[in-house]
């Protein structure tokens, strides 16, 4: 009896080093601009070429602007890397989806809509976000740059196996609670160190009856709480949100591989490590008031009141809270919001522009409000064409800027100024992470759609 980590895990073993890491095959790369450079250099200075140039595919996102992408980056810096990557990609043989292609996007973003990311492969890129991929149902992770040029030229990685979990939610999500949501209320319980170690399988009802862009979102954070990645075992929606993608199977070896892809399950009785429960009826939307993700709470909820907080914790807690301008036992909701942003791989998907489309269809965006909507590739940006969400966006006051990471991390030209606050569908919270001195409330679409709308955090089930 296995688990379903230990499946995928165990039949991409090339060797085990007696008292050292596993030497583990890996089934696609994808390299960004940012964490690829010195791997490629590496590469060139020992005269290597790619073990397997068309397991590789890589693409410019974090330092894309969101506008005039048909013109040269202004900053120096991030044309530079961007270019590089270009270069490299065309010196090795690789694949590569550059700006204004409309394979481009946010790699994450792009490896699942395009049908690169399948059921029981191993996927690995620069960026730790790479366990969104978990998804589909692949073991996904990131890795540093050595590591990346350890794939270029093996197709192989070393790597010590982490321990399993499994984290069930059992029940029904409630009335505009989202995986965002889930996401972050398991962060709020475990913290951003209680799943460091472990891979983590996500499983029960609430997490079946998610959808993929959900499932994506889900995956997407398991970095936040200190694991190695997550994954859900893949299912009859898996299958039929892959069917028919550019890069999916097709034909005979369509039936080969689904027949393969219904065996990756966790066998009846397998143990893990740690197993933990939750229901989801204890979710509502959330939001973050301090500088790390696990500092959330509901949106009803107020911030914890020093009491409460261990007497180790006690600096750091107060540190966060003067930086975000917060005091403990106050409630967030009435705040005055300065930027919302909508997008990342975290919920840059077509799923998440309806349901902000949905909240502000026939209002207007607050005056005090700077909104960006990102979404996260170009077919992303096509789907929001072809559904007239952009109408609906527009006729509210909102623009639609170009596919990229945009306002998730202080690497392009959407920043957000000093002192002011954003709620944000992004990742992470730190402090700076999206402009210096910059204040991010973590929320989901639908959260981010009603402070754009009022002005200030609000709780969107008083407005749908």
């Amino acid at each position: 009896m296995k688990t379903l980590f230990d499946k995928i895990w165990d039949a991409h073993v090339v060797q085990n080093v007696d008292d050292g890491p596993t030497q583990l095959y890996i089934d696609r790369l994808y390299c960004h601009e940012v964490t690829s450079p010195q791997a490629f250099e590496g590469m060139r200075n020992r005269g290597l070429r790619c073990l397997r140039p068309q397991q590789i595919f890589c693409m410019p996102d974090h330092n894309t602007p969101t506008h005039d992408q048909d013109k040269p980056i202004a900053d120096p810096v991030g044309r530079l890397q961007v270019d590089t990557l270009a270069q490299n990609a065309q010196e090795f043989g690789l694949t590569h989806f550059g700006m204004m292609n409309p394979r481009n996007g946010i790699i994450h973003v792009v490896g699942p809509e395009r049908g690169l990311s399948l059921p029981g492969m191993t996927i690995v890129c620069g960026d730790s976000h790479t366990s969104t991929h978990g998804a589909m149902g692949a073991v996904a992770f990131g890795i540093g740059t050595s590591e990346v040029e350890m794939v270029l030229a093996s197709q192989c990685i070393l790597q010590q196996k982490p321990k399993s979990m499994r984290i069930t939610i059992n029940g029904q999500l409630g009335w505009a609670v989202t995986a965002k949501d889930v996401a972050l209320y398991l962060m709020s319980k475990l913290t951003t160190s209680g799943a460091t170690g472990y891979f983590v399988e996500y499983a029960g009802d609430a997490v079946r009856n998610l959808t993929m862009e959900g499932r994506l979102t889900l995956c997407n954070l398991s970095i936040e709480m200190g694991a190695r990645g997550g994954f859900i075992a893949p299912d009859e929606k898996t299958f039929a949100y892959i069917k028919g993608r550019e890069y999916a199977p097709k034909g005979e070896e369509w039936d080969k591989a689904l027949a393969y892809w219904r065996t990756l399950k966790t066998d009846e009785g397998a143990v893990f490590d740690k197993e933990l429960t939750f229901q989801a009826e204890d979710i509502e939307p959330m939001v973050t008031y301090g500088t790390n993700p696990g500092m959330g709470m509901g949106i009803t909820q107020s911030i914890p009141s020093l009491d409460t907080v261990d007497a180790a914790g006690q600096p750091s807690f107060l540190k966060s809270l003067e930086y975000m301008g917060f005091r403990p036992g106050e409630k967030l909701t009435g705040k005055s919001v300065d930027y919302v942003f909508l997008g990342a791989c975290t919920n840059g998907r077509i799923e998440d522009f309806r349901a902000f489309a949905a909240l502000v269809k026939g209002k207007k965006k607050a005056a005090n409000v700077t909104a960006w909507l990102v979404p996260g590739s170009w077919m992303v940006l096509q789907q929001i064409h072809d559904e007239g969400l952009d109408k609906v966006l527009e006729a509210a006051g909102f623009a639609i800027r170009q596919p990229g990471c945009s306002a998730c991390l202080a690497m392009n030209d959407d920043k957000v100024p000093a002192g002011k606050l954003a709620v944000s569908t992004s990742n992470r919270n730190f402090e700076g992470r999206q402009g210096q001195g910059a204040r991010t409330i973590l929320a989901s679409p639908l959260v981010a759609a009603a402070a754009a709308v009022t002005g200030v955090v609000t709780d969107p089930r008083i407005l749908m």
